[in-house]
């Protein structure tokens, strides 16, 4: 399972759509194939418990119905799989597809999700040291087929990966947040580094729109180049839009999420999760973003997949 196909890219666009689910298997299969023909580069899955498919079930079908469309987790809850089994189910995916995968880890953020499951929703720097020593030892079962394993969370004594990759490779790993801690270890140990605004509250609200504005996430990029060191130059730097709006009227647009989110319209218009405009503007937008903070590895959400398209069209490997 070597990543031949897998080349990070800083300087070229490439996009993404992160799904929850379609009405049935066909309707599944007939989005992913849309997403392949429309150009996008990846479909990504989340990891809640809401209402969504389970992601590496329908990953797999994304990836049997397509030829060239990578797939991935935007991302896994580290605390509800171990990583001995995470390990094997990402390297098995990754070989019945082809190579096409992308593996994204996280911390856990959504604390609904944690009441859901009955679940202890740890501080946030309990659930990232938990992370960490889960990506150890994946790290461990994807290189060598082995993992021993001491840390405070887990404890693994000669686990056995199997399936495993060939030679060291594995899937390219995605790794991303808000804060400063996790997107310095994201900068050490990812290929691609994911951007967003704080979810340290547990939920999506006006404290989320106040971390989204453009000078918080130019901090963020500070954080990642001062941690990388000489691996600055190896990362993909990729963010989730939250805001897509292709229009006419894109002032009025503005006006109405300024007042919803308690920002300014100009604070909405450059935050680097929103998008809005002709798809003229919008391009000059991702130009001068992946300039400015070197964003090259956009993601929308499904509802996007058609307004947006024009866009990937005009942009993806330029």
């Amino acid at each position: 399972m070597q990543y031949r196909n897998y080349a990070p890219a800083v300087q070229s666009f490439r996009f993404g759509v992160q799904l929850s689910g379609a009405g049935d298997g066909a309707e599944w299969r007939a989005k992913a194939r849309q997403i392949e023909d429309l150009g996008y580069s990846t479909l990504f899955l989340p990891d809640h418990f809401g209402s969504q498919w389970a992601p590496l079930v329908a990953l797999t079908s994304a990836a049997e119905a397509t030829s060239t469309l990578r797939v991935g987790s935007l991302v896994f809850d580290n605390d509800y799989r171990h990583p001995v089994l995470l390990a094997r189910e990402v390297a098995t995916l990754a070989i019945v597809s082809e190579e096409r995968v992308e593996f994204g880890l996280g911390a856990g953020w959504q604390r609904s999700d944690y009441e859901q499951a009955g679940m202890a929703f740890d501080p946030p720097g309990v659930r990232i040291d938990r992370m960490v020593e889960g990506l150890h030892i994946m790290r461990d079962l994807w290189s060598t087929g082995r993992s021993t394993f001491e840390g405070k969370y887990y404890s693994v004594n000669g686990a056995h990966g199997v399936p495993m990759p060939a030679g060291t490779d594995h899937p390219p790993i995605i790794i991303g947040g808000g804060g400063k801690r996790v997107l310095s270890i994201a900068a050490r140990e990812a290929e691609i580094v994911g951007f967003s605004p704080s979810l340290a509250e547990g939920v999506v609200g006006l404290a989320t729109a106040q971390s989204a504005v453009a000078a918080r996430f130019r901090e963020r990029v500070d954080w990642v180049k001062e941690a990388a060191g000489a691996r600055l130059a190896e990362l993909e730097f990729q963010v989730l839009i939250f805001a897509v709006q292709v229009t006419e009227h894109r002032d009025r647009f503005l006006d109405d999420a300024a007042s919803l989110f308690g920002l300014t319209p100009d604070e909405v218009a450059g935050s680097p999760i929103a998008l809005v405009g002709t798809v003229e503007e919008i391009c000059e937008t991702l130009l001068s973003r992946r300039e400015e903070y070197g964003f090259s590895y956009m993601v929308v959400h499904d509802e996007n997949i058609e307004d947006f398209a024009p866009v990937v069209a005009a942009l993806a490997g330029t």
